[in-house]
């Protein structure tokens, strides 16, 4: 019977022991729409009592399911309303040319996201500026200044349609 007590303890964790139940999702969920509630606040949100609420967020934390806590800014009041879209092709594909590519693109302050792509273009990149000639600084003074750009085609985003800073639960 120790025995097998002890086999039990070393067996290495199932699957599904990593899958998310509905509460855990009722964690994420209420987290999403609110990250600074107190661990008590969001134990009462979610009908449960603190200290279960406590080591279920820990654990969450700990296996990779939440990957920080930010505070989302205004693009419109820090002066910066304009969103652009930018498909972008370089000269080479190679593994340095797309590693520094990549490195001097991201430290754009005016990038706020970018992807790497497959199809017709290499990138595909999200940039907030304060006018269209502040896109037009933007292209000349810094990224048509990063080696490689082959092509580019820009969009103006007319209006944000749907906003999310994270995939839904």
């Amino acid at each position: 019977m120790a025995l097998g007590r002890a086999s039990r303890a070393i067996k290495a964790p199932r699957k599904d022991a990593l899958r998310l139940d509905e509460i855990d999702r009722k964690i994420l969920r209420a987290l999403q729409q609110d990250a600074r509630l107190t661990t008590a606040q969001l134990a009462d949100k979610i009908g449960l009592s603190t200290t279960p609420c406590w080591n279920r967020l820990k654990r969450l934390e700990t296996q990779g399911y939440i990957d920080g806590y930010v505070a989302l800014l205004n693009q419109d009041k820090l002066g910066l309303p304009e969103t652009v879209i930018i498909e972008l092709t370089l000269d080479r594909h190679d593994e340095e040319m797309l590693e520094r590519f990549g490195q001097l693109l991201t430290n754009l302050p005016e990038v706020i996201e970018a992807y790497l792509t497959t199809g017709d273009y290499d990138y595909v990149v999200k940039v907030a500026v304060e006018s269209t000639a502040g896109y037009e600084r933007f292209l000349r003074e810094k990224l048509y200044r990063i080696p490689g750009i082959r092509h580019s085609r820009s969009s103006f985003a007319l209006r944000c349609l749907k906003k999310l800073t994270s995939v839904q639960v």
